[in-house]
C-alpha cells in the first residue's frame, strides 16, 4: 500500500449539491430554497424554536419536577447490611464497606431483612421499625 493509492471507502463521500444550474439539475433557478421569505435570504436563519412571535411550545408547557440538592447526599441502608459489622456502625464504616457512596453525607436505615447481632447505631438516622429490630437484637441506636 502507497501514500498515493489511499482511497476513501465506496459510498464514504458524497459529491456537494450543485445549485444554481438550470432546470435541468433539479435546483436551478431559486436553488431549493422556494420563495421569498427569510429562510430563502442570505443569512437569513432562525433560532430553533422560534415560532414567529408566536409563545413557542417549550415555554407554553408547564414547568416540571424538582431535584433536590439534600437528596443527593443522602442513601438508605438496609438492616440485614448490617451483619457484616462487628460493634459500632456510623457514617465512616458505611463508607469504608463501600455500602455507601463517599460523597453521602446523611444515611438512613430501614427495615428489610433481619439483624443478628447487636450493634451500636451512632449518628445515623434509623426508622421506627429499625429502631425496634436493633434494639430486639440487644443493640442501641445514639
Amino acid at each position: 500500500m502507497y501514500l498515493n493509492t489511499i482511497k476513501p471507502a465506496k459510498g464514504a463521500k458524497k459529491d456537494a449539491k450543485r445549485v444554481g444550474r438550470g432546470i435541468g439539475s433539479g435546483f436551478g433557478k431559486t436553488c431549493g430554497r422556494g420563495h421569498k421569505g427569510q429562510k430563502s435570504r442570505t443569512g437569513g436563519t432562525i433560532m430553533a424554536g422560534f415560532e414567529g412571535g408566536q409563545m413557542p411550545l417549550q415555554k407554553r408547557l408547564p414547568k416540571v419536577g424538582f431535584s433536590s440538592r439534600v437528596g443527593k447526599l443522602t442513601d438508605e441502608v438496609r438492616l440485614h447490611e448490617l451483619n457484616q459489622f462487628e460493634d459500632i456502625v456510623d457514617l465512616q464504616t458505611l463508607k469504608n464497606a463501600n455500602l455507601v457512596n463517599k460523597n453521602i453525607q446523611r444515611v438512613k436505615i430501614f427495615v428489610s431483612g433481619e439483624l443478628n447481632k447487636a450493634i451500636t447505631v451512632k449518628g445515623l438516622n434509623v426508622t421506627a421499625g429499625a429502631k425496634k429490630a436493633i434494639e430486639a437484637a440487644g443493640g442501641k441506636v445514639e
